[in-house]
């Protein structure tokens, strides 16, 4: 079975490879360090401080782990060459919430990076995988897993980086 693919735009893989580095230079660092002066405390079987930095030290390692799987299987989306006559990703949609009169702006990236407080959705997400191969004018229908239906008007595609 083939790893499903990672999904990122450049922006996305500069911060996880960002993320990785500091995870194995400084992170580490800072938790050796840790580690050191706990041991210099004496039994190690009833010192805290020991395994608080013990569980840091594998939370780290499994952070590293996670984004260098991640890594292993990219596909970079470049927004530069993002088709702006119908939703993709890579791409900054203004949408209009037709049942709360809302205008709403999103842009579409893969799951890894997709933060809806910073305005970045998923392809994957209810509302980007309808929203994807559609026009400027067309509306579109997302379904959520609890059986909501959304409706929203497609009002601007553009690259997402202009």
């Amino acid at each position: 079975m083939e790893a499903k693919k990672t999904v990122l735009t450049y922006e996305g893989l500069k911060a996880l490879e960002e993320e990785l580095q500091d995870l194995k230079v400084n992170r580490r660092r800072e938790n050796a360090a840790k580690l050191a002066e706990a041991r210099e405390q004496g039994d190690l079987s009833e010192n805290a401080e020991y395994d608080a930095a013990k569980d840091e030290q594998r939370d780290i390692q499994n952070r590293i782990d996670q984004i260098e799987a991640l890594l292993k299987n990219v596909e970079v989306i470049d927004e530069d060459e993002a088709d702006i006559n119908t939703v993709s990703i890579g791409c900054k949609v203004t949408i209009l919430d037709i049942e709360y009169e809302e205008e709403l702006e999103y842009k579409i990236v893969g799951s890894t990076e997709a933060t809806s407080l910073g305005g970045k959705i998923s392809n994957e997400s209810p509302v980007g995988k309808a929203l994807l191969g559609h026009k400027v004018g067309e509306t579109v229908v997302a379904e959520t897993e609890a059986g909501g239906k959304f409706e929203y008007k497609i009002l601007s595609i553009e690259k997402s980086n202009s």
